[in-house]
């Protein structure tokens, strides 16, 4: 019998039954969009369970990082990754600025903030960094350099969902944090995304932006944009919440085996983990050393292809690549050492609630069998 597929990731849906009422709510009050109870709810209910001030709710993660660019007015050059999904970089473009990469930190693959310091010119505006697989960036030495240097500090936490380093929500840090809710992400809402902000002033202002700059029946404030998350999207969001905890509880199971089982493995490097962090177990990342393990990156992910088992390289090609950017001075693969070797050797292990044990053995042990398949 062939084996069943295996993809990287695959939705934690609630049941049909419990979503259906939502739906009947919503077709009887006939409020699809726009600040409707549901959205609301989410909003009030994120606040709380995430442990932050001010939720702004979205239609998408980027959508969410655009607005936060624009709710800052950052202008010229914003220093970021080249290491994350290309949404980092294309909102930053989309605002009419420029990326400018520099080179992550060979353990948490995170921006290293020394590089960071070396990147800043007199035209620098902003840092984005991105919590990847959702492990926090070194906000100390980032708050310090962005204080220094007068930069606003904006976290890309797409990965992020409920991460806290010492009992502390993550999403406090910057000037304003993102999140991305879509399907793939450890809370989803189908699609959905969400600024997190410090104060009422600068929800409302994203309130405003993402609403074509409208603030009342005949005003309009800003140029803003369509990017509001509907009744249908904020409902699901309130069914996930339910079953969060369980979610992650799932997930660090599979992360445990596969830490068991690949511990030692020779040429592959397994996540590096700090007990003062509360994951959320989005991603299982490992990489692949050539040289020791006899095999490339590539190759073992051939072979698990060949065995109906998808995983991803996340993230490669990596952003500086890509021909609207690979022109940039700062997208020279000499300048992003560390960057270039994780991208060649990077493989991110199916890791969803509903991934059997037995099957986490099975890709274990096709990943350490060095006989081909």
């Amino acid at each position: 019998m062939k084996n069943k597929k295996i993809n990287v990731t695959q939705p934690s849906l609630p049941s049909l039954s419990e979503f259906i009422p939502y739906l009947e709510s919503i077709w009887e009050d006939k409020w699809l969009t726009n600040n409707g109870k549901f959205h609301k709810q989410l909003e009030s209910e994120l606040e709380g369970f995430l442990g932050v001030e001010h939720v702004a709710l979205c239609s998408n993660g980027t959508f969410a990082l655009i607005l936060a660019l624009k709710a800052l007015n950052i202008k010229d050059e914003v220093i970021t990754t080249p290491f994350s999904f290309v949404a980092t970089s294309h909102a930053i473009s989309w605002n009419g600025c420029s990326p400018v990469f520099a080179d992550i930190d060979p353990d948490t693959f995170n921006l290293d903030p020394n590089k960071v310091e070396d990147m800043i010119t007199e035209n620098t505006t902003a840092i984005m960094p991105v919590h990847v697989y959702g492990k926090p960036c070194d906000n100390i030495r980032l708050k310090e350099i962005a204080r220094k240097h007068d930069l606003k500090l904006i976290y890309d936490a797409a990965h992020a969902f409920h991460v806290r380093k010492n009992g502390e929500s993550i999403l406090q840090w910057g000037d304003l944090s993102i999140l991305s809710f879509h399907a793939t992400k450890v809370f989803n809402t189908f699609e959905g995304g969400a600024v997190i902000c410090h104060t009422p002033e600068m929800k409302q202002k994203i309130c405003d932006l993402k609403n074509f700059g409208i603030q009342g029946e005949t005003s309009v404030v800003d140029t803003g944009i369509n990017a509001k998350m509907n009744e249908v999207q904020a409902s699901m969001g309130l069914l996930q919440l339910k079953y969060l905890d369980d979610t992650i509880e799932k997930r660090r199971t599979i992360s445990d085996l596969y830490d068991q089982l690949l511990y030692n493995v020779q040429g592959i490097t397994l996540p590096h983990n700090d007990e003062k962090i509360s994951q959320n177990y989005s991603y299982y990342p490992i990489l692949i050393d050539e040289a020791y393990d006899g095999r490339s990156r590539d190759q073992i992910y051939e072979m698990l292809k060949t065995n109906n088992i998808f995983s991803r390289r996340y993230f490669y090609p990596l952003i500086s690549h890509f021909p609207m950017y690979a022109s940039l001075s700062s997208a020279a693969p000499k300048g992003l050492p560390v960057a270039e070797r994780v991208a060649q050797q990077v493989l991110c292990l199916p890791i969803y609630p509903e991934l059997s044990l037995k099957d986490v053995r099975r890709i274990c042990k096709l990943i350490i069998n060095k006989e081909k398949h």
